[in-house]
């Protein structure tokens, strides 16, 4: 779930890779364009155990490799048309004490926090909030955690944002899909995702397979555990008007 605690002008360009991490928990690296008039927050609701501790979430620095994207698309080279034509390319488809503010961690070109449960958003400034009024729209969320990245206003490339997370399924990979970047929820809204995972049970859910293993066309090296080097990395395109949701697999 991507979502905006003001108003931005425009979300493009996102790109989600998922993996599962030892001990039940999952990594999460997301990337996208986007154009604000405001320093603000983009929210990402993320299915953790009830109660987790503050410290659950741990925060991955891709400064150094802003090319994680880029160079993962280098495991999808685009068909060539045959000389006699034909089509390529991937399918879319009150009075006690306040608790204390919630830790600020920096990594990279911005500052990162993970917030327990909605009612925890009060110990983090107003500007990277949500009101109250969306969360009661969105009660499916109301035991979940929140992975929040503070942004300066402009248009800007984000570099890479990653994450590893405690899950409360974790028989289940999750992708945040779901968008509010207006400070509304809406039925439907318009994607330009592109879904990156490494994981078995997508070879029969009509993914795209990449040509080598990952180690071959991203730098091992940096990533330490997040990847699988001798492993296939799977790609799904999401684009168009789409029901507004998050995708598990």
């Amino acid at each position: 779930m991507c979502c905006f605690s003001r108003p931005v002008q425009q979300v493009a360009d996102t790109k989600i890779f998922a993996r599962d991490s030892r001990d039940g928990k999952q990594f999460v690296v997301y990337s996208m364009m986007v154009s604000s008039k405001e320093d603000l927050a983009m929210i990402l609701p993320i299915p953790t155990p009830k109660e987790s501790k503050d410290d659950a979430v741990r925060f991955l620095n891709f400064q150094t490799y802003p090319k994680f994207f880029t160079d993962m698309a280098n495991g999808f080279p685009e068909p060539r048309m045959p000389a006699f034509g034909g089509f390529g390319g991937a399918g879319a488809l009150g009075g006690a004490m306040p608790p204390p503010p919630l830790k600020v961690v920096d990594v990279g070109s911005y500052e990162a926090s993970f917030v327990p449960a909605v009612k925890d958003f009060a110990r983090l400034d107003e500007r990277f909030r949500l009101s109250s009024e969306v969360w009661d729209k969105l009660p499916m969320y109301k035991d979940w955690g929140f992975a929040v990245f503070k942004l300066k206003k402009g248009s800007r490339y984000i570099h890479p944002m990653g994450f590893e997370f405690p899950r409360a399924n974790p028989k289940q990979l999750f992708f945040p899909t779901v968008h509010i970047h207006d400070g509304k929820v809406h039925p439907k809204a318009g994607y330009d995702h592109a879904l990156y995972c490494q994981t078995e049970s997508v070879k029969m859910m009509g993914w795209r397979e990449s040509v080598r293993p990952a180690g071959m066309f991203l730098s091992s090296p940096r990533l330490g555990a997040l990847i699988d080097p001798r492993k296939h990395v799977y790609y799904l395109s999401m684009v168009g008007e789409l029901k507004n949701e998050d995708m598990t697999i």
